[in-house]
């Protein structure tokens, strides 16, 4: 009788121990178990980067467009800055596209039709002073979408007629709630060079450089490399 005691007090000490040893794999986050499956087109790009260098704008766009980690699709240059202080919100005009065509709108009664409804069929929305007022009771649908029209980023126009000055390669750039992280994207590995460097510097000059700690880029499917700021 001793001995069956003490043979099952072993396998529950047994089984004790390899619960244990599972534990910390299930506490493991969803990020450390994506990371443990990249795939060999990732870790054969991964491998090629300097970890100890930062690149030139230039460096790094040209490092993208030769490895593509194995992509049927043109993908998005991205930057991942780390900044100074929470609450950064700029605008920047870039002089080329970022890759998406965005559909610019006028508010007018009918927009107002289409926000009594729900619907937000377009990407960037103008308005005049005298539509402000009408548009305050849909802040709670365009302001989380970074719609609502300020002068800060120049989507409150003067008349109807100045909206044909408006870049539709306007951006508004601000960092995450409760970080001072900010992720934004600037164009397409496709896209010419030096259209992405012009691009990618605006974006940096208007978050400002100084408040600016460290910048990553990528694209979409790759690991990223530190960037010169």
């Amino acid at each position: 009788m001793a001995n069956k005691q003490i043979m099952k007090s072993k396998a529950e000490k047994a089984k004790e121990m390899e619960a244990a040893q599972a534990a910390p794999e299930a506490k493991k986050t969803k990020r450390e178990i994506v990371a443990k499956v990249r795939g060999k087109n990732y870790q054969e790009t991964k491998a090629k980067i300097d970890h100890n260098k930062n690149y030139t704008l230039a460096e790094a766009i040209k490092f993208f467009k030769e490895n593509k980690d194995g992509a049927k699709f043109d993908q998005t240059l991205e930057l991942h800055m780390i900044v100074k202080k929470i609450g950064l919100n700029v605008n920047a005009n870039l002089p080329h596209s970022s890759g998406k065509e965005k559909k610019v709108e006028v508010a007018d009664d009918a927009t107002l039709k289409k926000l009594d409804a729900g619907k937000v069929d377009f990407d960037v929305l103008l308005a005049t002073a005298d539509m402000m007022p009408k548009l305050v009771k849909y802040a709670r649908i365009l302001g989380p979408k970074g719609m609502m029209p300020n002068p800060k980023n120049g989507t409150l126009i003067k008349s109807t007629a100045d909206a044909k000055n408006f870049s539709g390669n306007s951006k508004t750039i601000k960092t995450e709630k409760e970080a001072p992280l900010i992720h934004t994207s600037f164009g397409k590995v496709s896209q010419n060079e030096k259209e992405l460097v012009e691009n990618a510097d605006v974006i940096l000059d208007a978050v400002n450089r100084k408040q600016i700690v460290r910048v990553f880029m990528k694209s979409t499917m790759s690991p990223s490399l530190k960037v010169q700021i």
